[in-house]
């Protein structure tokens, strides 16, 4: 039986060759092409509009200073503390794009900040086999950006919709790991405002000569979640499956690129703001006593970079002014001694600032470029970084937040042993304004205790491009 079959297969596989090579042959009247070679160039077609890139940062940090969360309101309990050590993924990205033609694409990134979550349900066999939920890591996992973008002329004018970054300020508009020299994003942009700054609007921007532009339509922060230390950081956020959209805001993003005779180019200048309301942008009421009460926000940013003489220059400076800051915070805290907030906002309750600055310069420069061998295969950057960011640059509550007054140097190194990847080293100095004690002694119940300096040392890796 067995070689009764063997004998079929043996005599029918050069009529199988003979039919796969007939249909290889066959040509396709329109095309001229064979089928195998029509779907093999489809593929091939479809792969080039696909895109699927991404970038990642892994840190491991040893901060030379207290970790304790009363670090700054009692200083001198805290001078002595022993150092302490972190490792973390800030943040890790997965891009996928596709051009469908026609001038329509569409755009999307998830992102896990320090590692993503850690929950789960378990089966405990300790708790007679409940379910329980189990969170073993924090994190988070977003989705950064989802939109579909439609071209016109040439990408001159474009109108996109969805999950969109909003520009304001340098490191919302570039926020990849090769677009900063620390191992952290730059810390002030990323203390006083969102960052990534990301929200569900409508964008219409495009690229004109050596000009791009962006215009965008959005729902306003929540004053609700707004704080003493970190402004309007996480007003973006919301307790819900949706952004309550009560109230609304435009940003805007205008660069210019100064080029070469050849094309190449040396220096980029920005300028960026955002105005909207963000008091009542919940689903509470607050009464009618708050009528008036806006929380207007305003924020104004300008910032370069300039890429020439073998140095890379960046810079920026920004500021914000919020309305009305004593009635919301005092709203809030009301809110909050009355028990009034049960569903699960992470409100934070303090006094917020009526205005926030910060501003920051960094320089590197390659030593590899006085190297024939390694000049434009490695880089090997060295910079240096001064900021300074208060979120407290005005209010009523200034004289009681002296601690968001901060300033900060970095110092250290970029290798770059192929284009993708870099490797970071950096120390960093944080430091503050000494208080004024008119000549008061330690031991009088006046002296304001001076806040303790915060040095750290830093190694990360990061990778950045596309993959396809």
């Amino acid at each position: 039986m067995k070689a009764t079959i063997l004998i079929v297969i043996l005599a029918l596989l050069p009529l199988v060759v003979v039919a796969q090579e007939s249909e290889n042959n066959d040509v396709d009247a329109t095309t001229g092409a064979s089928p195998k070679a029509a779907k093999n160039e489809k593929l091939k077609n479809a792969l080039s509009r696909l895109h699927i890139g991404g970038y990642g940062e892994a840190v491991m940090t040893r901060n030379f200073y207290s970790q304790s969360f009363n670090r700054y309101k009692k200083p001198e309990l805290y001078a002595d503390d022993k150092s302490h050590g972190r490792f973390d993924l800030p943040h890790i990205c997965l891009n996928i794009g596709y051009d469908f033609g026609k001038g329509w694409s569409m755009g999307s990134e998830i992102e896990f900040e320090h590692g993503g979550t850690g929950s789960a349900v378990e089966i405990e066999a300790e708790e007679a086999g409940e379910y329980e939920a189990e969170v073993e890591k924090g994190g988070e996992v977003n989705i950064e950006q989802f939109w579909i973008n439609k071209a016109f002329w040439d990408g001159k004018f474009n109108v996109k919709a969805g999950e969109i970054i909003v520009p304001v300020g340098y490191s919302n508009a570039y926020h990849e790991p090769n677009q900063f020299f620390t191992c952290y994003r730059p810390e002030g942009e990323a203390t006083i405002m969102p960052n990534t700054w990301h929200q569900v609007g409508l964008s219409l921007w495009g690229k004109v000569k050596n000009w791009r532009y962006e215009a965008q339509f959005l729902s306003g922060l929540n004053s609700e979640s707004f704080t003493a230390e970190n402004f309007v950081h996480y007003g973006v956020t919301s307790p819900y499956e949706f952004k309550v959209a009560n109230n609304f805001a435009g940003a805007a993003r205008v660069d210019y690129y100064f080029t070469e005779k050849r094309g190449a180019q040396w220096l980029r200048v920005g300028l960026s703001g955002y105005y909207g309301y963000t008091f009542r942008n919940t689903l509470r009421t607050p009464g009618s006593q708050y009528d008036d009460v806006t929380g207007a926000l305003g924020i104004v940013a300008l910032d370069f970079t300039l890429n020439r003489w073998n140095w890379i220059v960046r810079g920026n400076i920004d500021y914000a002014h919020f309305s009305d800051a004593d009635e919301i915070s005092a709203y809030n805290q009301a809110n909050w001694t009355h028990h009034k907030y049960q569903d699960g906002n992470p409100h934070h309750y303090t006094n917020i600032g009526s205005s926030a600055v910060a501003y920051a310069i960094e320089a590197g420069y390659d030593i590899f470029f006085q190297i024939p061998k390694l000049k434009d295969k490695e880089k090997l950057l060295l910079f240096g970084r001064f900021e300074h960011y208060n979120t407290m640059a005005s209010g009523t509550y200034e004289s009681m937040y002296k601690y968001t007054k901060k300033y900060r140097c970095a110092f250290g190194v970029n290798y770059s042993p192929i284009k993708q990847i870099t490797i970071k080293g950096e120390y960093s100095y944080r430091f503050f304004q000494k208080p004024n004690n008119n000549g008061l002694t330690a031991d009088s119940p006046l002296y304001k205790q001076p806040y303790n300096n915060e040095p750290s040392i830093s190694l990360g890796v990061t990778y950045t491009g596309w993959f396809m």
